[in-house]
């Protein structure tokens, strides 16, 4: 895996109560981040992003997603996500770049058997920044209870020629989950406008 990845961190969460109330089930929800060297750092503004995306992206989602499924099988995953987080000397597209490919996100969706596009983040970030990974249905994408975000941290990442890049999942949609999905809202809101 010759990209320039520094180290991968991985976080497990499990959550067994929310609100007071015990779940029926324990949710898990697994992201699997790698550090990378920014493969555009020290170049100033470089027009073409793609030659460094189709040599990095690919692997880098391979890689990921076969650690993620090492966690968590594809069949128990219901809700996925990714982010990326670019170190202060880059660009936010430098993030962009290496998750909003195909040749990225179809690795990770294909596996998992998901048909909904894969929610997500870009941001910059100082080491130790908190990061969001937003999740939806793997396949229904206006199923509410899957809206889902895991949170986490690498203490020393991403350096400032660095990119965090990670992929996220979870078992389940949120405890408890009470609202509407939007395929309900948007029946009643079509209903209310036609009486």
């Amino acid at each position: 895996m010759d990209i320039g990845v520094r180290k991968i961190a991985t976080f497990i969460e499990e959550t067994f109560n929310e609100g007071g109330k015990d779940a029926e089930r324990p949710i898990t929800m697994v992201v699997v981040a790698a550090i990378l060297r920014n493969p555009w750092a020290g170049q100033g503004f470089v027009d073409n992003l793609r030659p460094e995306i189709l040599r990095v992206a690919p692997v880098l989602g391979q890689e990921l997603t076969r650690r993620l499924l090492a966690l968590m099988p594809a069949e128990k995953v219901e809700a996925f996500g990714k982010t990326a987080a670019v170190g202060v000397n880059g660009e936010i597209e430098h993030g962009s770049a290496l998750i909003h490919t195909l040749r990225f996100g179809n690795v990770f969706r294909e596996a998992v058997g998901g048909t909904s596009y894969l929610e997500f983040t870009n941001t910059r970030a100082a080491p130790g920044a908190l990061l969001s990974l937003p999740m939806t249905h793997k396949t229904e994408s206006g199923k509410r209870s899957h809206f889902l975000t895991a949170s986490f941290q690498i203490a020393d990442a991403p350096g400032p020629d660095e990119i965090v890049v990670a992929i996220g999942t979870s078992d389940s949609g949120r405890a408890h989950a009470r609202i509407a999905d939007r395929f309900q809202d948007m029946a009643e809101m079509d209903t209310e406008k036609r009486t």
